[in-house]
């Protein structure tokens, strides 16, 4: 039985920038920050290059971390060669990113029943303290 595990060595091939954004991606976003922030203190030019390519390559503001959504495509785009396993795999990340839009859409629908619930409380609690004050 065979497992897919991710491979954490990085081929000689690969340049040295290759190899320092690939092990900044597997440290997250905080490593990112950091190397901006040093790189503003050693020499500004290099913390704005920084900057600059972590706003276009969407390192900035993403939700998720680089390593997770570098993967995630890694597994979606490579192929294995058997068309069996190709189409499953396809069908399964299909279901699971689909299941896992409509858990958000249902977290999203929670969060705005319970935004409006306590708005609603909110409401009610001044209309009495209104009520209590037009009585006295």
């Amino acid at each position: 039985m065979t497992t897919l595990t991710q491979d954490h060595s990085y081929a000689p091939r690969d340049s040295w920038l290759t190899r320092a954004e690939r092990w900044l991606d597997d440290k997250g976003k905080g490593a990112w920050i950091a190397a901006m922030v040093l790189g503003f203190i050693l020499f500004w030019p290099v913390g704005l290059a920084l900057l600059a390519y972590m706003i276009w390559s969407k390192r900035m503001f993403s939700g998720k971390s680089c390593a997770t959504r570098r993967t995630r495509s890694m597994m979606s785009t490579s192929k294995t060669g058997n068309a069996a396993f190709d189409a499953y795999k396809e069908d399964t990340l299909r279901r699971l990113e689909e299941e896992q839009s409509n858990f958000e859409s249902f977290l999203a629908r929670l969060r705005e029943a319970k935004d409006k619930a306590e708005f609603d409380q909110f409401m009610d609690e001044r209309a009495r303290k209104n009520d209590d004050t037009a009585e006295a």
